[in-house]
């Protein structure tokens, strides 16, 4: 999508990304993940090892809760 969209703005470049990295993250299973979502698994492996984590997965990119 990239390449084949002229962006009128940086700021509009961000947005679109912004959007695509809450879609991606937060809406679109993985078959690796067993058809979860990238955040659930997250969750899931805080729980299993909060060790490996200097935060808690969070709903928001850069959220704390």
């Amino acid at each position: 999508m990239l390449k084949s969209h002229n962006f009128k703005s940086g700021a509009q470049l961000e947005t679109t990304l912004d959007r695509y990295v809450l879609l991606d993250n937060q809406q679109l299973p993985r078959s690796a993940l067993g058809s979860n979502i990238l955040l659930l698994a997250m969750k899931d492996w805080h729980k299993l090892k909060p060790e490996l984590f200097r935060k808690q997965p969070g709903h928001l990119p850069g959220c704390d809760g």
